[in-house]
């Protein structure tokens, strides 16, 4: 059974939070392993995966960006482009020059941070467009440009990380490509 089935959820890109909470806590009371303590072996395991799924699957439901790689998943839409984004190389090869010469680049790579953030925000804005769309219509096409678009969020994450590293610490980590 997939998480959504689990907690009686449509599958849905954006899903209410507090309805997914209320059903986290119902579901945790009716499986919980205390209430099946005298059960038989075979009662209490199935208590035990259920409360297994229920851990993961409120984990995974409960963020937007695992909710729609889980969803992606389930369509059978993993891994795909794995390349770094066309319009991200410049910026990656800029990055790599500016943690090698951390010591005088501090300002770029603070430049760099705040752009990269500002890109992690404005895909935010484009994936909760784009899960709109979904719950609308649950066309596959539009969860193909999803897991485009995770595609790109994923690689500048990681900018954003290794960038905050850098500043942080000061030490060079070269942004993989």
């Amino acid at each position: 059974m997939n998480y959504f089935d689990f907690f009686g959820l449509p599958h849905k890109l954006n899903l209410d939070l507090k309805d997914l909470e209320s059903r986290f806590y119902a579901l945790s009371k009716q499986w919980h392993p205390d209430r099946f303590a005298r059960a038989n072996a075979e009662q209490r395991r199935i208590s035990e995966d259920a409360t297994a799924t229920l851990n993961d699957g409120y984990r995974t439901l409960r963020d937007p960006i695992a909710r729609a790689e889980y969803l992606l998943k389930e369509h059978g839409l993993t891994g795909g482009e794995q390349k770094i984004p066309p319009e991200l190389l410049e910026e990656v090869f800029e990055l790599n020059m500016a943690l090698v010469e951390i010591e005088t680049s501090r300002p770029e790579l603070e430049q760099a941070s705040r752009k990269f953030v500002a890109m992690r925000e404005e895909i935010d804005r484009e994936l909760e467009t784009e899960f709109a769309a979904y719950d609308v219509n649950q066309d596959k096409a539009v969860l193909e440009k999803v897991r485009s678009i995770l595609n790109r969020r994923k690689y500048i994450r990681n900018l954003v990380r290794q960038v905050e590293q850098a500043l942080s610490t000061g030490r060079v980590q070269a942004v993989e490509h």
